[in-house]
Parts: structure tokens; C-alpha cells; sequence
């Protein structure tokens, strides 16, 4: 199935210029092409269409993978820990098993999908925890750099996020491999 994905603006990396107007044809886990939305909707009038406010990028790269899913629980909402992140003394203080880790790290991974993240820098050392990064599909890199994961271009996955605000700070949708894993509702 084909899918445009659409916003007020593009920003496809990799040195390419901002479109205005700009869309991505999502063909499985690929880009099949990135062009002016009229062109892509006049070429593929089949195609489904999401609508993003704002801004497609490649997404962001999350550097500290360790600190934000090793080093910190993210309490279930059944468990009267509060909301956020627990570290230090009070990560110290709760039994972690394996299992209580893997779920941690899946709910740490929601959180990071909701910010638009695609990527967290490594390394990862516990089994559970990596398990549920790559369940997600978020990969997990082992070095941070200023340029974007993987460019937006024909051919390439289809790894993007979408922002309702230039900053990227208000992430509406996260793509990953051409899967809607976050939707801001």
C-alpha cells in the first residue's frame, strides 16, 4: 500500500534543500519518492494521505541510549512510583529483575517515539533492554553526529518524524521503516 506523508514543510537532510509544501511516498519500508505534494497526489491518486501540521524531518537521535534506558526506570502506571523517570537512590531501592528492566526500557521507548526520536546512541549492555529497542525499531547507534540519521531520498528507509513546530519539539507522528509507531492523538 502506498502513503503520502505530508507537511506545511520537508526537511530531508543530507545536504538537500527544505520543501515547501513537500511530501513523502512511503511504498513498504521505503521512500519511493520525495517530491512537492500536488505532484506525488496527481502521480499516485490511490495513494493514502496523512497530514502532518508543521515539519517532516529524519527524525532525531537520541545520545544518551544508556542514561535514558539503563540507568533510569520508567515506572508502570499500575505501580504508585509516580510518572517519571526513576534514577540514583530510587532506582537503587527497587528490586530490577530482567523482566521489570524489558518492560522499563519498552515504556522508556514510548517515550522517546513520542519526542520523535528514530535512533538512540549506545552501547546497551542488558539483554532485556536491547531486545526492546530493536522490538521497536529504533536502531541503536554507537557514535552521536550533527548530521541526519538517513536522509529523506527515493530509495532510502522510511524513517521520519513529524513536529508541529519549526523547534522540533512537538512531535505529532514517528515513522519507522514505514510504520506509524507514534501518532500524537
Amino acid at each position: 500500500m502506498l502513503t503520502i506523508h505530508t507537511a506545511d514543510l520537508l526537511i530531508p537532510g543530507g545536504g538537500r534543500p527544505s520543501l515547501p509544501g513537500g511530501a513523502v511516498l512511503v511504498e513498504g519500508r521505503q521512500l519511493a519518492a520525495v517530491e512537492v505534494y500536488d505532484d506525488l497526489v496527481a502521480a499516485h491518486p490511490s495513494a493514502r494521505v496523512r497530514r502532518w501540521p508543521g515539519v517532516l524531518t529524519p527524525g532525531l537521535l537520541a545520545p544518551h541510549g544508556p542514561e535514558l534506558l539503563e540507568q533510569s526506570y520508567h515506572p508502570d502506571p499500575r505501580e504508585d512510583l509516580g510518572t517519571e523517570p526513576l534514577t540514583g537512590e530510587a532506582l537503587a531501592s527497587l528490586d530490577m529483575t530482567d523482566t521489570r528492566w524489558g518492560a522499563s526500557a519498552r515504556r522508556g521507548v514510548q517515550r522517546l517515539l513520542a519526542q520523535g526520536t528514530v535512533a538512540v546512541v549506545g552501547p546497551l549492555r542488558r539483554p532485556a533492554v536491547i531486545d526492546a529497542v530493536h522490538r521497536s525499531g529504533l536502531t541503536i547507534e554507537h557514535s552521536s553526529s550533527e548530521e541526519p540519521l538517513i536522509p529523506l531520498l527515493p530509495g532510502m528507509e522510511a524513517t521520519f518524524a513529524a513536529f508541529e513546530t519549526p523547534d522540533l519539539t512537538a512531535c505529532v507522528a514517528t515513522v519507522i521503516k514505514g510504520r506509524l509507531l507514534h501518532r500524537r492523538r
